[in-house]
C-alpha cells in the first residue's frame, strides 16, 4: 500500500470514530513517536536477527567478505 492511500485511509478512519477513539489514536501515536524504538524487545527482529545468525553460523549463507562490503562502499562514495 502506498503512502497516499495510508493517509487517506488514516483521514477517514479520523473522520469517522468518535471522539473517545479519536483521543485513543492521537495517544497511541504520541506514545510511539516519544518513546525509542527498544529493537531487542521485538520479538519478530530478535526472531529474524537469530534466523540470520544459525545461516550464519551453519554455512548456509556464506555472508559477504568484509574486504567486499568496504569496496563497494568505497566505489559509492566517489
Amino acid at each position: 500500500m502506498d503512502t497516499l492511500t495510508i493517509r487517506q485511509k488514516l483521514h477517514d478512519l479520523i473522520d469517522t470514530a468518535n471522539d473517545e477513539k479519536v483521543e485513543e489514536m492521537f495517544i497511541k501515536l504520541i506514545d510511539d513517536t516519544d518513546q525509542p524504538y527498544e529493537w531487542w524487545k521485538d520479538v519478530k527482529l530478535i526472531a529474524e536477527l537469530d534466523r540470520r545468525s544459525a545461516a550464519l553460523e551453519s554455512g548456509e549463507d556464506k555472508g559477504i567478505p568484509w574486504e567486499d562490503v568496504k569496496a563497494r562502499l568505497l566505489k559509492r562514495h566517489k
